[in-house]
Parts: C-alpha cells; structure tokens; sequence
C-alpha cells in the first residue's frame, strides 16, 4: 500500500488562522492592485506618501467600498465630518464589514440621545492653558496636534480633531512652560490626534523640553500609528524614541484583523528599542462586542509583545449611540475572559467618567458575602470558595 499515514503537527485551529491570515494579505494585495495599481512599493510603504494620500472624499470612498445608503445619506446631509483613512488601512479595513464601520461616517451620527454631549469628560474645564488637560494631580494630557492619519468615528475628541487650526509651537511652549511650573507632574501623555503624525524633528523638540523638566519622570504616548501607518515606524522616529528613555507608549486597537505583518514589525521594532507597550481598546457595537472577538485581539497584542492595558466603554459623544453598547457587556467579555486566557491578557473595563471624574473600573462581584472573619468567593467557573480572613 502506499497511503502514507499523515501526523497532524498543528492543532486545526492554528491552521485555520494561518489560513484567514494568508487570505486578508492575499486580499490586501488585490485591494492595491485594484485602487493603487500605478504605486510603486517605496511609494506604498512610505509613510509620507501614505499620509499625503488618505481617503478624504465621498466620491473616494464610494468608489473603493460601495457606500451602502445609510453611508451615503450622510454626505447627501451636508455635515461637515472628517473623514480620513490611509490606503494601508483602507486595505486592511476592506477585509472586515465591522472594522469599516469605525470609519466611514453613517447617518446615524446625526442622531444626538440624552447624555451625550460635545466634550462629555469635560476636558475644557480641566485645562488650565490651550491643550493641557490636568485632571489627576501627578499627570497631564498634552494635546500636541489635531490631527490623525485616520479619524474614528467614535472618537472622543471628534470636536477638535481634523478641524481648526494645528497646533503650534507656540501652543506647545505655553503648555510645557505650565509643566515646569508644577512640580507634582511627574507622567506626561503626549495625545491629540495623534503625536506620531507630527515630523520627527517636532517629535524630537516636544520630548527634549519635556525629558529636561526634572519632575518628570515618564513619558507616554498615546497613538493608532502602529496599526493604521505602520510605515511611520521608521529607523529614524526609532532613533529619536530611543534617546529619550523612559518612554511609555499605549496603541490604539480594535480588531484582531489590525494585527497584520506590518503592524507586526511596527510593534516588535518599538518594542525592540526598549518602550514598553499597552493597548486601549474602545468596546464597540457590532464591532468588537463578543469574547472570541475580544479574546483572539488580546491574543494577538500579546504575540506582537502589546500588553492589553484598557478597555473602554465608549465615551457619549454627540451621535454616538449607534457604538455603545450597555455596561453589563463589557462586564460579560471581561469575565469571559477572566480565567479562560492568561491574565496578561486581561485588559481593566473602565468608564471615563462624564464631567470629568477620571477612569473607574468595572469589574463582576468576585466577593459574593463575608461572614465573620471569612470571604465567600466565587471564581471564574462560578464555584465558590472560602478564604479565612486574620
């Protein structure tokens, strides 16, 4: 007989990720070679080229994803909505019905519900010089830009972002000066939009002025780059991330499908140079709203060395009530996940409060009573324990 007998080496479920892997970059490749067929590939993985060329219009945006009807009567609306995605990401979100919803504008954005508001977490009152926001006593957000390479729907700056006038110099002084002037700042958040869109020389200024306050002692910032420009990860931006140790960086993710070759590399080089890496997820409807989702997106941060750091319940912004989902499902992802993966993999459901009130976790009631001295526990399988308490 000459049947061989075959040994299975790889779990079946491996392999059918290998498989949806191999098909998405399959897909991305005809995804250029349909819209971008006349780039070259310095052209495509220049991250300049990539920004110059976001996808802006209606008439773009119809031609690459066939605008469904509620996608399109918001443009027949008049609102005036920033819509920007790079051709990287337009690829990558062309392979996922859910992730393009976080992108491409729908009517229901014009639907404003009770709680929603402008500014819900109050920033504006908490700043106390244009693009400062110092809500906790030890820490500062510094809004360095207005703008990003790609514009989320959902976002919770969606007041300021891609509208207006950028940032200055001279903006950026009047905060770091604010910065000198209290010395309880020891962490500072670079965020806008998003800092990684600035050039490194602007880069490299914002974190000398700020390494060279003694008080502070961190330095974090806040960005989606990795992800929807991985090519902006250059040896250069590399270069000048490295020399200004410590350095702290949270990546914006949404979707096990984001996690592709290239935010790959993007990651692993950040990571290689020394910067600690933690992700802030947005809980989103029809997006990101079940276990496995959630769980194959931790597990795939963890394997490009991304620690899953919050996840968030989505923020009342002005028509965005077609994104949130209630409370009690991000309390039900959490615990799906609690105990049936790896801690590490675990992020903190919070709620940023609105007026202000910072981050709040959310988590199930592990400790069911106590009786006398004793903890009633129940753990993940909903057994329960006893813990004697001294």
């Amino acid at each position: 007989m000459n049947d061989k007998i075959v040994i299975e080496t790889e779990p079946p479920s491996r392999k059918i990720k290998q498989i949806q892997e191999n098909d998405q970059r399959s897909y991305c490749s005809k995804f250029r070679q349909k819209f971008f067929k006349d780039i070259t590939e310095v052209q495509w993985n220049n991250w300049q080229w990539q920004f110059r060329n976001c996808i802006r219009s209606h008439q773009q945006l119809d031609e690459i994803f066939e605008l469904s009807q509620d996608e399109k009567t918001i443009f027949d609306s008049n609102q005036v909505l920033p819509v920007s995605i790079t051709p990287y990401y337009a690829s990558v979100i062309s392979t996922n019905q859910n992730l393009r919803k976080t992108m491409i504008p729908v009517i229901q954005e014009t639907v404003f519900s009770i709680g929603e508001e402008v500014d819900p977490l109050h920033e504006e009152n908490q700043s106390p010089v244009q693009g400062l926001i110092h809500r906790y006593p030890d820490r500062v957000l510094f809004l360095t830009t207005n703008r990003c390479s790609c514009y989320c729907r959902y976002c919770t700056r969606s007041r300021v972002v891609g509208r207006g006038a950028f940032c200055s110099k001279q903006d950026w002084k009047k905060c770091i000066d604010y910065i000198w002037s209290n010395d309880q700042i020891r962490d500072v958040i670079l965020s806008g939009g998003d800092p990684l869109t600035l050039s490194n020389e602007e880069i490299k200024w914002l974190l000398s002025e700020i390494r060279a306050i003694p008080h502070v002692q961190v330095i974090r910032i806040g960005t989606k780059v990795p992800f929807v420009l991985p090519q902006r990860i250059t040896r250069d931006l590399l270069a000048v991330l490295k020399k200004y140790q410590p350095l702290y960086m949270s990546i914006h993710a949404t979707h096990p499908v984001e996690v592709t070759k290239e935010a790959k590399i993007a990651c692993e080089s950040l990571a290689n140079i020394g910067i600690p890496l933690g992700s802030q997820t947005v809980l989103l409807k029809g997006v990101n709203d079940d276990v496995e989702t959630m769980k194959e997106l931790m597990h795939r941060l963890l394997m490009v060395r991304v620690r899953p750091y919050y996840l968030y319940q989505c923020d009342p912004i002005m028509g965005s009530s077609h994104f949130r989902t209630p409370v009690e499902k991000g309390i039900e992802i959490i615990q799906g996940l609690r105990g049936f993966t790896s801690g590490y993999a675990v992020p903190q459901y919070v709620i940023d409060a609105p007026g202000g009130g910072g981050k709040i976790p959310l988590l199930k009631n592990y400790v069911k009573a106590k009786q006398g001295q004793d903890y009633i526990l129940e753990n993940y399988e909903g057994k329960i324990f006893t813990y004697k308490d001294n």
